[in-house]
């Protein structure tokens, strides 16, 4: 049997997303910036995705941009708004278990001068509101909070973090996890990713509220409103698009609901079969996303075996070079030695089946046994 269970890394494409893409490639192969029908049809699929898009997040009063993906809208709303609002002051607000995309750009702004606040979270990956509410001053330029834990899949209060913000700092969310598996609501800068609602890689966007103003991050012919330049990848967009029209109507079809509950099954179960775990997400998640520790293991180990069952499951995030390093998340949620290093992530999807986690869970708990057999005899 196949299971895949690394949704929070990629997904695998919808069918009809493919068949768009294709159609893109071969008929709409004009250029968007074109002045005659084959780019005016382009710019039309772009149009429409465009509007795919917002109605998935919820029309606010702003404007999606198309970027490469979660990585660049990361980097435009961090570089690009902490340096347009920096006369207001060089203070930026943050979390320490952020996307390598928001803590890499914290650290070029620091480099730059900013100083840059690491909120503490809890070992359930939850922020201290009163210490966020303690950071915030006047000379705060920026606010960068994730909606959403792409190793853990603890959901943030967002709008209640918002709401609380000095009227001219600007408030960024990290929506990449977050996209289509749950209402989003809106702030200044919100960053998407296409490969992670399946939709293709390559592709994401970056959402810009009305009366938000922040430097372009690639210049040159003007696209995107002179916010991003290059062409546009056309069959990018269009298959992006096509994600977001399906996953909209999933989060309308309470699609969410029912992979919350094969989750919610999942965990049962591992807590009933397997002995000395830690379950490390907690009940205000997503759900799709469930990390679990369990002691004396190697998660590298068991993933490898699991592996070999056809089962296909994270040790952290994916979206890192750094294969082997330890997690930054569970590091900082202040977890043991022993719990970092038998942690799993388990990431569903809307394919994902009742039969697929029943034979995850046979194959894990005998993985998870002959390790600790082999452990103890040492």
């Amino acid at each position: 049997m196949f299971v895949y269970l690394d949704n929070s890394a990629t997904t695998k494409p919808y069918t009809q997303v493919v068949k768009t893409m294709m159609n893109a490639l071969e008929k709409d192969f004009g250029n968007p910036s074109a002045m005659y029908s084959l780019g005016i049809d382009a710019e039309k699929l772009i149009r429409k995705s465009r509007e795919s898009v917002k109605d998935l997040i919820g029309k606010g009063r702003g404007e999606i941009f198309f970027t490469s993906g979660g990585t660049e809208s990361d980097n435009m709303a961090i570089i690009c708004g902490a340096m347009k609002n920096g006369k207001r002051g060089k203070k930026i607000i943050t979390t320490k278990v952020e996307h390598p995309a928001v803590l890499e750009s914290m650290k070029l702004l620091e480099k730059r001068g900013y100083d840059v606040k690491y909120l503490n979270v809890d070992k359930y990956c939850n922020i201290d509101i009163s210490e966020f509410n303690r950071e915030l001053s006047d000379d705060v330029a920026l606010i960068s909070i994730m909606a959403a834990n792409n190793e853990i899949g603890t959901v943030y209060p967002i709008q209640d973090l918002y709401e609380h913000k000095p009227p001219n700092t600007i408030f960024h969310s990290d929506c990449v996890q977050a996209l289509g598996k749950m209402r989003l609501h809106h702030v200044d800068l919100m960053s998407f990713s296409g490969h992670k609602i399946h939709g293709p890689k390559g592709i994401g966007g970056i959402y810009i509220k009305k009366g938000i103003s922040i430097h372009p991050y690639i210049v040159g012919g003007g696209q995107e409103k002179h916010m991003r330049s290059g062409t546009e990848n056309v069959p990018g967009i269009v298959g992006f698009g096509k994600a977001c029209e399906i996953s909209r109507k999933n989060l309308s079809d309470d699609g969410c609901e029912k992979i919350s509950k094969l989750k919610r099954c999942f965990k049962e179960n591992i807590e009933n079969e397997i002995s000395d775990i830690r379950v490390n997400t907690p009940e205000n998640s997503l759900s799709t996303i469930l990390n679990v520790s369990f002691l004396g293991t190697k998660s590298e180990v068991i993933l490898h075996r699991l592996e070999e069952d056809g089962i296909y499951v994270s040790a952290g995030s994916a979206c890192s070079s750094n294969k082997k390093g330890e997690s930054h998340v569970l590091r900082a949620m202040g977890l043991s030695k022993d719990e970092i290093e038998g942690a799993l992530r388990f990431s569903l999807s809307g394919f994902t089946t009742e039969e697929e986690l029943d034979y995850t869970l046979d194959k894990l708990k005998k993985a998870v046994e002959s390790f600790r057999s082999i452990a103890r005899r040492r």
